[in-house]
């Protein structure tokens, strides 16, 4: 998995050059991995260079992954996530990206009782307002995460996550990572330490370097990284 290991060692890289031009440190960034559409060996190649973030999208092929790999790895939920899914992601995932409806809140809340445990979600924005897209409006955020907070506490909220418009030119993106930035910092003004989320979860194969240079602190990268499924 030479190829593997270059396309690691470029996106390196390219991620502090990004910081660079704004001035971070690229230790702020971590690269999830998104392994859901590569098999078992890939996902283990990926883990076995060195990269401990996976990112899964689909409960009944990330499960059957997880136990295959015996829990190596710190997994992430990044898409659509069912309530009946729920019960499945709760002991495996670390972070969920993807929480966008009450409902979904507080059937994590409730399985994670039951677990005995805190559970990393981000909310999920739809900073674009594209209707495929799922997430909070963003100008319901503020009032759906004090509600998270306030009757989940088994929910950490520890940040934010959007998907950017698909485009041929990546800088035309800039926009919705800037808002999604806005969107944390007026969060934070409101003095809630349970509402201080210090993630951005943003930017993709296509976008990633923009949206470090916007303040992503974790990058969601799929082919650009893992390749895609032979």
């Amino acid at each position: 998995m030479d190829e593997l290991r270059q396309r690691w060692e470029q996106i390196r890289e390219n991620i502090a050059t990004a910081c660079a031009r704004v001035g971070r440190d690229p230790n702020e960034v971590r690269v999830v991995a998104v392994t859901k559409y590569v098999d078992l060996d890939t996902t283990r190649a990926v883990l076995d260079a060195g990269i401990e973030d996976i990112g899964e999208s689909r409960a009944q092929e990330a499960v059957p992954k997880f136990e295959a790999l015996k829990g190596r790895g710190v997994w992430h939920f990044i898409g659509h996530l069912q309530r009946n899914k729920v019960k499945d992601v709760i002991n495996r995932f670390t972070y969920i990206h993807s929480l966008d409806r009450y409902s979904l809140a507080k059937e994590i809340q409730s399985r994670a009782e039951k677990a005995d445990k805190q559970v990393k979600c981000f909310i999920q924005v739809n900073v674009s307002g594209e209707e495929s897209k799922h997430g909070i409006a963003p100008e319901e955020l503020t009032d759906f995460a004090r509600e998270v907070v306030e009757t989940c506490p088994r929910i950490q909220v520890v940040g934010l996550m959007t998907m950017a418009p698909k485009t041929d030119q990546p800088e035309e993106v800039r926009p919705f990572f800037r808002r999604l930035k806005q969107l944390q910092a007026e969060l934070q003004k409101l003095g809630d330490t349970r509402l201080q989320v210090p993630h951005l979860s943003m930017g993709m194969s296509q976008d990633y370097p923009i949206a470090v240079e916007e303040g992503a602190t974790f990058l969601r990268l799929g082919s650009v990284l893992v390749g895609r499924q032979k």
